[in-house]
């Protein structure tokens, strides 16, 4: 387990307050976007439902991969609800209430964008969304090198990039019983330029007994 400590902020004010008002803008560039659909295009079962954890108004899902439903969970409803990929969605504060509202094994597979870093309550989430997967769906969790600083975290802002894999893998590894545990780091830009966004992907599988 970690110290209470780490999961303190620097802003610990009611997380409503923050995404009170809609912030429609992406916040990694268009090639770790770009980086990132392709993984969902490796990653993600064809035709499946799919759980976007705190989400916003785009999920950068491939449009090839035709889910048959898409159920966002975020905190802004209004740009949930210009997320055109969304069949549903509900306003949810997982800081607060880190339980999920939906049915055990519910879900083909569930992602987590860019916002890993801001969980107070990790290992509960993570538990949860084993809970809500069926037997062999797949958690995506992706970051890149960029975050909101005072609602971030005090392990993530202490921590590099690398440790930042070592420590989502870690939130896996404490929270269910995972298989295939995996980590890519992609360089969309390959490095140039220099400010370009790196993405980082970490992910695993819900055991399926029923498979073994």
């Amino acid at each position: 387990m970690f110290p209470t400590h780490f999961f303190q902020r620097q802003d610990a004010s009611d997380d409503r307050l923050f995404y009170s008002f809609p912030r429609k803008v992406v916040h990694i560039d268009d090639d770790a976007l770009a980086a990132l659909t392709s993984v969902y295009q490796d990653l993600l079962p064809t035709g499946g439902i799919y759980l976007d954890l705190m989400s916003s108004w785009r999920s950068h899902y491939p449009l090839a991969l035709k889910p048959a439903r898409v159920v966002g969970l975020g905190m802004n409803a209004d740009e949930m609800a210009d997320n055109p990929q969304l069949d549903k969605f509900i306003v949810h504060n997982l800081n607060q209430q880190p339980v999920l509202p939906y049915e055990d094994q519910s879900f083909d597979a569930v992602t987590c964008a860019v916002s890993v870093q801001y969980l107070t309550e990790p290992l509960r989430v993570f538990s949860e969304v084993y809970r809500v997967l069926k037997p062999g769906g797949t958690f995506v969790v992706s970051f890149s090198n960029r975050c909101f600083p005072s609602k971030a975290v005090a392990v993530w802002l202490s921590t590099n990039d690398s440790e930042h894999i070592a420590l989502v893998g870690r939130y896996f590894e404490q929270s269910g019983e995972w298989t295939e545990l995996s980590a890519m780091q992609t360089d969309p830009a390959n490095g140039y330029p220099t400010y370009a966004n790196p993405l980082y992907v970490v992910w695993a599988r819900k055991v399926n007994h029923a498979a073994t």
